[in-house]
């Protein structure tokens, strides 16, 4: 069963957004740093895995980050609150869209 939830890591602002999978492993990750919920990352593990097949792993994860690799149970300290699947959707909507505008070359 899919879960979706956050955490805030207070020492650096950043809110943490996970898709989980029924093992608690990160298959999609929105990282939103405060204020203003600057997007930092916005990484699919489907994703990464094809990028890391194709030999391009390190520009993949120059435009959206990457996801954890323990599952989220691992980690000490984390306070998840929970979320809807919608709720999880628009934060990933956005932060993707932020991060895919950053990429695209600047009128002169």
């Amino acid at each position: 069963m899919t879960r979706w939830v956050r955490c805030f890591w207070d020492e650096e602002g950043v809110w943490f957004y996970f898709e989980l999978d029924t093992d608690g492993y990160v298959m999609r990750q929105v990282e939103l740093q405060e204020p203003g919920c600057r997007a930092l990352a916005a990484a699919w593990l489907v994703e990464c895995q094809e990028a890391q097949k194709a030999g391009r792993l390190a520009e993949y994860e120059s435009a959206y980050g990457l996801t954890a690799e323990l599952p989220i149970s691992e980690w000490e300290g984390h306070d998840p609150q929970w979320l809807s699947a919608n709720e999880f959707e628009v934060v990933w909507s956005q932060a993707r869209r932020q991060l895919q505008d950053r990429q695209r070359p600047q009128p002169s």
